[in-house]
């Protein structure tokens, strides 16, 4: 049975789900809806929002190889493993998706955040306040079974990424706190900085 988390809200993954091994992260937004501009005005750009996995040490993030998004898909470990771009976030369900195997995942990573940017949000006058239904969802990779879900409801006009959630390693458990905090950030490299 899947909970539905509110910000803020941390959730044990391993006590309820015993022999967790494999988690899907899945992301999620839609577009809103522009308001019309005239019959001849430009067609906006769509938002290209791209998912990405920072492992951190410590809670520190200690080498570029430790960011996984659509440029490094795979965790030099094997653990993480993002599963591919998608430019516009149409469609239903899940828009991208990283696959992480909580039982492999080298003891000094203890902490991995998984944030969402707008690709070239500053050049495209793109900002979080126009994407709608934005979640995040944790599923059992055994049986598919999605176990927690946090749906991003607050405004975050002006914002032009997002710290989604985080699934973290506390006294040998792994837990999961939705988070929902938006940035400034007009980059992945940016907003990376902030767990250096």
């Amino acid at each position: 049975m899947s909970v539905s988390l509110q910000k803020g809200q941390k959730v044990s993954l391993s006590k309820d789900n015993a022999g967790l091994a494999n988690v899907l992260v899945g992301l999620g937004w839609d577009e809103a809806q522009p308001a019309k501009k005239g019959l001849f005005a430009p067609k906006p750009q769509p938002i290209d929002c791209d998912a990405s996995a920072i492992l951190l040490q410590n809670g520190k993030l200690c080498s570029k190889e430790d960011l996984i998004y659509f440029g490094n898909l795979r965790h030099k470990s094997g653990t993480v493993q993002h599963m591919g771009d998608n430019l516009t976030g149409a469609g239903d369900g899940d828009d991208e998706q990283i696959l992480v195997d909580l039982a492999s995942i080298p003891a000094q990573y203890d902490r991995i955040v998984i944030v969402v940017n707008i690709y070239q949000a500053v050049q495209r006058k793109q900002h979080f306040g126009m994407i709608r239904n934005a979640f995040i969802r944790l599923v059992d990779g055994r049986n598919n079974q999605e176990m927690c879900r946090y749906n991003l409801s607050d405004d975050y006009s002006n914002m032009t990424a997002m710290i989604f959630g985080e699934i973290y390693r506390h006294n040998g458990e792994w837990k999961f706190n939705a988070m929902g905090q938006g940035t400034t950030d007009p980059g992945l490299g940016e907003l990376a900085n902030r767990f250096c």
